[in-house]
């Protein structure tokens, strides 16, 4: 989980939001911008994200993702946001070596990478309509796009899994224009990420997995094919990824980082 920690005196004025969708909430800090096109653009993207729900919901049977795992349609006869999806799912299940999947007990459930993927189209949207800083947290994880005021940029804290209500880190989206932070564990769900070699819930000796990137589709997904792998392999296997940092926390309390984490830091 992570949540912006910082604000800025001389910030612009900041358009909220909190959207309860896809079983969680979607929360929107927006700045700068035309308050009227800006106010448009997030209806927009909330919007936008009831969409996604409605398409890619695995809880529900008439939902399109559905019918495509029971054969009922085909990939090109679903919303365009299907075939760009799994798209984007074959390459991480590909980056990953099979680590991060898009099936669960031999059934389609691209779950992994939607709600990631659904955020940062949010984000993107919003910046496209003029909004000079945008946060949007989906459920813990972020996208940052912009700075939020004046030479003060986004911070994000990452929940300490094994202190309930402190913080493992605080990351700084300082001297980029784009940052994502996402965390795979199991201190919030309990033992939902799967081992797709067994198909069983994985069982290894990390308890959290946060990593550090510039776009939230690829974080999510890397951190959740990292927390599959364990603390080991998963380290040596997110050092050799561009542009991306991490921070592993194992369940006897050991955090590894990768090498440029902690210009991340701050």
């Amino acid at each position: 989980m992570a949540d912006t920690v910082a604000e800025s005196a001389e910030a612009p004025a900041a358009v909220r939001h909190a959207e309860e969708v896809m079983g969680t909430v979607f929360s929107f800090d927006v700045r700068g911008g035309d308050p009227l096109v800006v106010q448009a653009a997030l209806r927009e993207a909330v919007a936008g994200l009831h969409r996604v729900d409605e398409v890619f919901s695995t809880y529900r049977d008439d939902s399109e993702i559905s019918r495509l795992a029971r054969g009922e349609l085909t990939v090109e006869e679903c919303d365009p946001m299907v075939a760009e999806v799994l798209g984007l799912g074959a390459e991480a299940e590909g980056a990953s070596d099979g680590w991060f999947s898009m099936r669960y007990e031999g059934r389609l459930d691209p779950t992994g990478i939607v709600k990631g993927w659904s955020a940062e189209r949010a984000a993107l949207r919003l910046a496209e309509a003029g909004a000079t800083g945008v946060s949007v947290n989906g459920g813990g994880d972020v996208q940052m796009l912009g700075v939020p005021g004046p030479e003060r940029p986004w911070r994000i804290g990452v929940s300490d899994p094994l202190r309930p209500g402190g913080l493992a880190a605080v990351v700084s989206a300082a001297g980029v224009p784009e940052l994502a932070v996402a965390t795979s564990g199991t201190a919030e769900r309990g033992t939902h990420i799967v081992d797709p070699r067994t198909g069983r819930s994985a069982v290894t000796d990390l308890l959290a997995v946060t990593v550090v990137a510039p776009r939230l589709t690829w974080a999510d997904c890397w951190a959740t094919a990292a927390f599959a792998m364990g603390s080991r392999e998963a380290l040596g296997w997110l050092e050799s990824l561009p542009d991306v940092e991490a921070l592993l926390i194992t369940a006897g309390d050991e955090v590894r980082c990768t090498g440029g984490l902690a210009a991340r830091l701050g």
